[in-house]
């Protein structure tokens, strides 16, 4: 087991790696940006060290000054949480050569399913389904036109590079298709530092479907559920929920268990989540493989009773997976999780400031994952996150009255907020019946008004 690790990140994820390690008895060390030293979760660690501007480029970003902290701490472990360097393969491998051990899947697994295109290569040579998609586009505009004809319309041009829905822009026609690929491009060189696109076919109304998986360094793998992650605004998720609503065991059992055969052959290790897009009457079509702890991480907690940072942090120090997990896995009730982000809540453009005032509802089977406190302020340096509200019930109606209840209760003032979107949505008939699907999100919202704009 470690005996100090380096948490590599900060807000929500740092706060909760944190208690992990509290949980495991591992000592801990924390980094903060000049824009987060006043933040109060960092009391909780052992040691804290300043890693810089406030810029992640100079800061979370910054492996010299991240690979310099872990040699001052002796820290013989790290974790990167999500985001920043959680899905960097050179990181990784820094990390492990410099002796210390890196939290998270082999490099290996990391370089091969952090290429989108890469990847989808390799899950289909064992035999995942696959949405219709075009190879990497050479940077031509004609190229890509025709790669987009052969395919059809409406396609959905995607960085090769990193996820969270970063850089994906829809196309319906080929005027929209040539402004679509300079604005992802633009924006996965800002985000991912690379500007290989490619196109996917775009399903209109799919449903946003992943699997949990967790594995050790034998060969042992299995998967802890799906979670469903439709409602999205801007193809980044805002609701996650588990089990997904108006889809047989049966078939969401198959597909998880052909995900584990799949991995199991590779073999894979330690985290990751497979992301998939289903529509009724089709097999569930292989997106992308995050090789981290994911933002939705609480939602299979919830159901399973299992800490699933404190699992990967014992698979990661080398435990075999049936002394970390129990023989049967739990699969209890059902769990919600809402993401609040300081941002409008029509337009959803971020919405920095002073938390003014930041009252979180205590509740039945409420939790809540937060960097923030009162008084703290939401920068444009980093994602507008504010905090989750998970809600878990014996039943989908249960858990939905809950969070109901612990939204309607919660009172953050100096930002906007979009918590009456996320209100809007979990009251919407659509969403109370389980039709979700991947447009849900902005047909709640409706078009913007023209005193929003």
């Amino acid at each position: 087991m470690f005996n100090k690790v380096l948490v590599a990140n900060r807000g929500a994820v740092a706060a909760r790696v944190l208690r992990a390690l509290r949980v495991l008895g591992i000592r801990s060390v924390a980094v903060y940006s000049e824009a987060d030293a006043g933040l109060r979760y960092l009391a909780d660690a052992d040691e804290t060290y300043s890693i810089g501007a406030s810029e992640p480029k100079a800061s979370y970003l910054n492996q010299e000054v991240l690979m310099q902290v872990l040699s001052r701490s002796g820290a013989d472990g790290v974790h990167p949480g999500y985001g920043f360097l959680s899905e960097s393969a050179e990181f990784a491998q820094r990390v492990n050569a410099a002796g210390a051990r890196f939290i998270g899947p082999s490099p290996k697994w990391i370089e091969a399913m952090g290429h989108k295109t890469r990847a989808r290569d390799l899950m289909s040579r064992h035999g995942l389904s696959m949405a219709p998609s075009s190879g990497l586009l050479d940077g031509r505009t004609d190229a890509a036109l025709e790669a987009a004809r052969i395919l059809g319309y409406p396609v959905l041009v995607k960085p090769a590079a990193g996820g969270g829905g970063i850089g994906m822009v829809g196309a319906r026609d080929e005027s929209e298709l040539i402004k679509a690929i300079e604005k992802a491009r633009s924006l996965a060189e800002r985000s991912f530092c690379s500007t290989e696109l490619y196109l996917e076919n775009l399903m209109l109304k799919p449903r946003h479907i992943e699997f949990q998986v967790l594995a050790d360094r034998y060969g042992n793998i299995r998967h802890l559920f799906e979670r469903d992650c439709s409602v999205q605004r801007r193809y980044q998720k805002v609701i996650e929920e588990s089990p997904a609503p108006l889809i047989s065991r049966t078939t969401v059992e198959k597909a998880a268990n052909d995900i584990v055969k799949v991995l199991g052959k590779l073999p894979y290790d330690v985290i990751g989540t497979v992301e998939t897009l289903y529509e009724k009457g089709t097999d569930f079509r292989f997106l992308e493989m995050n090789t981290r702890l994911q933002v939705e991480h609480a939602v299979t907690e919830e159901i399973t009773g299992i800490d699933l940072v404190v699992a990967q942090i014992r698979l990661a120090a080398g435990e075999r997976l049936d002394s970390v997990l129990p023989a049967a896995i739990p699969n209890n009730g059902h769990a919600i999780e809402a993401r609040i982000y300081a941002e409008d809540p029509v337009r959803f453009y971020p919405s920095p400031g002073i938390l003014k005032t930041f009252r979180l509802a205590p509740g039945l089977e409420i939790r809540t994952e937060t960097g923030y406190s009162e008084g703290d302020e939401i920068t444009s340096h980093y994602d507008p996150l504010i905090v989750k509200v998970i809600a878990h019930g014996h039943n989908r109606d249960n858990a939905i009255d809950r969070m109901l209840a612990a939204l309607d209760a919660t009172v953050i003032e100096g930002i906007k907020h979009n918590i009456p979107f996320v209100q809007r949505v979990l009251r919407s008939e659509q969403f109370r019946s389980g039709h979700v699907h991947t447009g849900l999100g902005m047909e709640v919202a409706g078009p913007v008004s023209k005193s929003a704009r």
